[in-house]
């Protein structure tokens, strides 16, 4: 109550007045009916067992954490569940940091109420050796924002956040079978919580004179209200647990009618609990198939399997293309690929039927276009070879038909002047193709002479 208390000192008495006089005629401050509630969003971390709430103004997050530790002598064989909440001056002026208040108090107790008497966990299943070790789950709830009915966005939180954890798998080994084994995450999937049902609190305000009934408050309406009521119920309508603050009277009938209104509220609550979690639970199914390492190496394997063959089979066809090619042309144009030898620099440039610097396996590159090329270049080359043919045949017919000269072997050998007599004379066809060792002797030996 030092929460409401605290809010009493920011509402002026004609704020107070507008509030009541406006639920005598069905209307609130924010636009709803006395029984509408607040829209609720649902979100989650990227860790397991965090959720965050927000119903209108109010922020509530919560963290689940579990630990082993030794039970309880009176329960040996069964876990423990504990709720801690922190109220931050972040979220309201009047909060205050260090010890928890009494508003802080009693939050933690009205949903570790809902939870435990309900016995909506399972308590035994978090035992791992009996009277030795146990899992230990703790609710951290954290209010990041105060818009009223903290209650209720504090229970949600703790329900979602429970609903989103995954405790590591336990099993007993050693010489004697009572050494406990904690299997990482990498080895054995984690294990939920056994969770039978959903306790949803749903807290009504009594305000004015008249005791007009609202649902949901919010942080305006709980600085007029006179009295409280929290009921915890699931989606089935049992009750869980009731809880009334305030010093002002309620009537029997007020009660009964609260409380068919909570049962419809919780279960809507509840599906859209259950609805967040779900589609959580298929994004994470998603991540974690992503991470399996046996299955993106199974398909990389097939892949590299698949672009061998294809590179294999293109490899085979180009080389076909480009022998035919080249035979082709070699056929045609030996005899003027030799003829058309320059001399500068002695340096001897020849033509090679194809491209120098092309890869098959670069990307962008058209296998038809290649072959359409290739087959150009080819033909205009075979055409240029075959005109300087015509060419050289013409010529060598010319001097084919002037007489030979006769030449005597005793003058080659005993007249040292000759041989400068014949290099001044005309050259036929068969000094141009001569090697260039055979011309670089010929060189030497007219110098030595």
């Amino acid at each position: 109550m030092e929460q409401r208390l605290a809010n009493t000192w920011r509402l002026t008495v004609n704020e107070k007045k507008f509030i009541e006089n406006a639920l005598l005629s069905d209307l609130r401050v924010d636009g709803r009916r006395p029984f509408d509630y607040r829209n609720v969003i649902i979100t989650f971390g990227k860790d397991d067992g965090s959720a965050e709430v927000q119903l209108g103004q109010t922020h509530v997050m919560g963290f689940v954490t579990g630990q082993l530790v030794q039970p309880y002598r009176d329960r040996s064989n069964e876990g423990t569940l504990s709720i801690f909440t922190e109220f931050s001056p972040m979220a309201d002026p009047s909060f205050e940091p260090g010890r928890p208040t009494e508003a802080a108090i009693e939050l933690g107790r009205v949903i570790d109420r809902g939870l435990r008497e309900s016995r909506a966990v399972d308590t035994e299943s978090l035992c791992v050796l009996p009277g030795k070790l146990v899992w230990a789950i703790r609710i951290d709830l954290h209010i990041l924002d105060n818009g009223g009915n903290l209650v209720d966005a504090a229970n949600i939180a703790a329900l979602a956040a429970l609903m989103t954890f995954r405790r590591p798998e336990c099993s007993l080994g050693g010489d004697d079978g009572q050494e406990v084994i904690v299997h990482p995450l990498e080895e054995r999937d984690p294990l939920p919580l056994i969770i039978h049902h959903l306790p949803i609190a749903i807290t009504f305000a009594f305000i004015g004179s008249e005791s007009s009934v609202v649902i949901d408050p919010t942080h305006y309406e709980e600085a007029v209200m006179g009295g409280r009521m929290t009921t915890t119920l699931n989606a089935n309508g049992d009750i869980c647990s009731i809880q009334k603050a305030g010093g002002e009277g309620v009537l029997q009938s007020v009660i009964m009618q609260c409380l068919r209104i909570a049962s419809v509220k919780a279960g809507d609550i509840t599906q859209k609990i259950k609805k967040a979690v779900d589609s959580f639970d298929t994004q994470r199914a998603l991540k974690k198939i992503k991470r399996h390492p046996a299955s993106t190496a199974m398909d990389i394997d097939e892949v590299d399997s698949k672009l061998k063959k294809i590179k294999s089979e293109l490899v085979d066809k180009n080389d076909t293309i480009i022998s035919g090619q080249s035979e082709n042309v070699e056929e045609g144009g030996t005899k003027s690929l030799e003829q058309g030898q320059t001399k500068k620099g002695n340096e001897v440039k020849k033509f090679i039927g194809g491209p120098s610097s092309w890869d098959p396996y670069s990307k962008g590159v058209d296998p038809e276009f290649l072959k359409a090329s290739l087959a150009s270049r080819g033909r205009s080359t075979t055409n240029k070879k075959q005109e300087e043919l015509k060419k050289d045949h013409t010529l060598s017919e010319i001097k084919l038909e002037e007489p030979p000269t006769v030449v005597n072997q005793g003058s080659l050998a005993v007249d040292p002047a000759q041989p400068e007599q014949q290099s001044k004379g005309e050259k036929t066809l068969k000094d141009a193709v001569k090697p260039k060792h055979k011309r670089k002797k010929k060189q030497s030996s007219t110098g030595a002479s």
